[in-house]
């Protein structure tokens, strides 16, 4: 499949690429383009006849655009709160500038559309997850976001919540048990935005959960905008989170809400999809240095009719231009994670021919920086909420040795990682298991799972608030019985099966070590006598007892040994088991990463 060059300019026009597009596209794609005869003159042979035409009456129209917020109120720390050396994020900037994008286009006569393309909320900071990101879904109201695709994180307390989120009410959660709280002190009125889900079907009644589509009319003419959910959802959520539900595939699903729309007479149309692709320079964040992923298969299967994809998911920041099934240009865009940038765009509609001019439409990722006065409302929301949490976010559950400030969730090459091991640590030495399920051989964690580093403050505490960024979801700790094979099973999982082919998943490990190849095909790289049991060489016919968070449990992240299972125990809050180990290690210091080694 040709891609298109990326174009370097910081904002650019689609019909920048249009060049480089000739050289792959035939003459017979040429002429028959789905744009209209307005659109399709800069790249026509004939392009000198429509330019002698009146030029078509227009409307502007700016789409913001973000994605993966993850309940980032407060601006998020780390790498996670930088683009480049910039720091970037939180609320009170990104309601700044998207305010201030907003003015700009007014200026220039243009309407003005706020997006989203999922993962608003869930894997969130204390400050938002300990009210059930209630928080994180007004501060979207007061930001004035008017469309959001579903994401796979907004199922990570079920459906059901899901749905909540969208209509309001509050829940009967035991006013602070597991460190939750709705509806504090007063009444959730739900999301003032329509998240959409075109792809996620009730299996009992075959209804979305959600709308598909949703339709803006911009003076005259029709928007539509179809919402996307990831199709692999359920096998990175917890089970209970989607049961009943079908997850179908993002092309053919978007294909047909197109389709639909195409007929009701809304011609401009644009994509929030929850997936998307991973620049091959990841500091490029507005441009398109060899784009990959599953973002390029889904753009070439996409109908012409879709004009723009609004893409996330994979926390990457690109601006993009690809052609599209038909041969033409279209944009493809992510903003990152966090609230760290706005995609900015502004398209041109037709309002003869209803469509959008793509030639016409640019677009910018633009840094959400924290040198620009903050929102004050955002600022009044979260210093609400930081009031009520104060308690919790601030209880010191242990200290980091001196000199160590950071306990790193980054992997090394064999995908070790210091916190990985920590947390390891923490569910095989977690005493609700331990007490009830028996000692615990070995503990598995999943590296995506871990969502932060763990950072002490000045004086080297760790508060449950840091921590509570490290593990976010309120997993439970699970012990169960599993053979030699199955512990073997899980390890070759890790790059074979429904795990082959991308980001390998390393497990993060307690009590186990091992060695992988580098070199050897998917299932067959790890031999069962380089894998050690608490020194002891493993038995593929013996038992052991297994620990890991209810995610993984489940099956999560195509581990599907964890199923066979048996004799499982619940025990406590994955992050309870965190916060007593620091506790009673303290000062903790990292071990050195050893458990896993790799071979080339």
């Amino acid at each position: 499949m040709s891609r298109l060059p990326a174009v370097p300019r910081r904002r650019r026009a689609i019909a920048g690429a249009v060049a480089g597009l000739l050289a792959a596209a035939t003459a017979a794609a040429l002429t028959t383009s789905p744009l209209d005869a307005a659109a399709a003159a800069p790249v026509s042979k004939a392009s000198s006849t429509p330019a002698a035409k009146p030029a078509p009456k227009t409307v502007k129209l700016q789409v913001l655009a973000l994605n993966d917020f993850h309940g980032n109120l407060a601006p998020p720390s780390g790498s996670s709160g930088r683009i480049g050396t910039v720091e970037a994020g939180g609320a009170e900037y990104l309601s700044t500038k998207l305010s201030t994008l907003r003015a700009e286009a007014d200026a220039r006569g243009a309407r003005s559309i706020t997006v989203a393309a999922g993962d608003l909320i869930g894997a969130s900071p204390l400050l938002s997850a300990a009210f059930h990101d209630e928080p994180t879904i007004e501060a979207m109201n007061d930001m004035g976001l008017e469309v959001s695709s579903v994401g796979n994180h907004e199922f990570d307390e079920g459906w059901r919540e899901l749905v909540r989120m969208q209509r309001g009410g509050c829940l009967d959660d035991g006013d602070g048990a597991n460190n939750q709280n709705s509806c504090p002190d007063h009444r959730f009125k739900g999301a003032d935005f329509q998240y959409l889900s075109a792809n996620v079907f009730h299996t009992d009644t075959g209804k979305t959960v959600f709308h598909g589509t949703y339709v803006k009319n911009v003076n005259g003419v029709k928007v539509g905008f179809i919402g996307m959910t990831l199709e692999a959802t359920p096998t990175i959520v917890t089970a209970s989170g989607v049961a009943g539900l079908r997850f179908a595939d993002e092309i053919k699903t978007a294909n047909k809400a197109a389709t639909m729309l195409n007929r009701h007479g809304v011609k401009s149309i644009i994509v929030l999809l929850h997936e998307g692709g991973f620049p091959a320079d990841p500091a490029a964040y507005d441009a398109c240095p060899g784009i990959s992923g599953p973002i390029v298969d889904i753009n070439a299967g996409l109908t012409h009719r879709i004009d723009a994809i609004i893409s996330g998911h994979t926390h990457q920041g690109y601006n993009c231009v690809l052609p599209d099934r038909g041969g033409y240009p279209r944009s493809v865009t992510s903003a990152s994670s966090f609230g760290r940038l706005v995609t900015d765009y502004e398209f041109t509609l037709n309002k003869r021919t209803r469509d959008i001019i793509r030639p016409l439409t640019t677009v910018q990722n633009s840094i959400v920086t924290r040198d620009v006065t903050p929102d004050p409302v955002m600022t009044q929301l979260i210093t609400h909420y930081q009031t009520l949490v104060a308690d919790i976010a601030n209880a010191v559950i242990g200290q980091l040795a001196p000199g160590t400030t950071v306990v790193s969730r980054t992997q090394d090459d064999s995908g070790e990682s210091p916190l990985g091991n920590l947390i390891a640590d923490a569910q095989r030495n977690d005493a609700t298991l331990v007490a009830n399920g028996g000692p615990i051989d070995v503990a598995f964690m999943n590296p995506g799972g871990i969502r932060a580093d763990l950072v002490a403050d000045a004086s080297g505490n760790v508060t449950f608030g840091s921590a509570f960024s490290v593990q976010p979801f309120n997993n439970y700790d699970v012990s169960m019985t599993l053979t030699g094979q199955a512990i073997h099973d899980l390890l070759e999982q890790q790059w074979s099966g429904a795990n082959a082919g991308g980001a390998a998943k390393v497990l993060q490990v307690s009590g186990l070590t091992y060695t992988w190849s580098a070199s050897g095909a998917p299932g067959d790289r790890v031999d069962p006598a380089d894998v050690l049991v608490n020194g002891v060489p493993l038995d593929l016919a013996g038992s052991y007892r297994v620990a890991e968070n209810s995610f993984l449990a489940d099956g999560g992240d195509n581990f599907a040994a964890f199923t066979t299972g048996t004799d499982k125990y619940f025990g406590g809050l994955d992050i309870d088991a965190l916060a007593a180990y620091l506790t009673a290690n303290s000062p903790y210091t990292p071990v050195a990463t050893d458990r896993i080694n790799v071979t080339p």
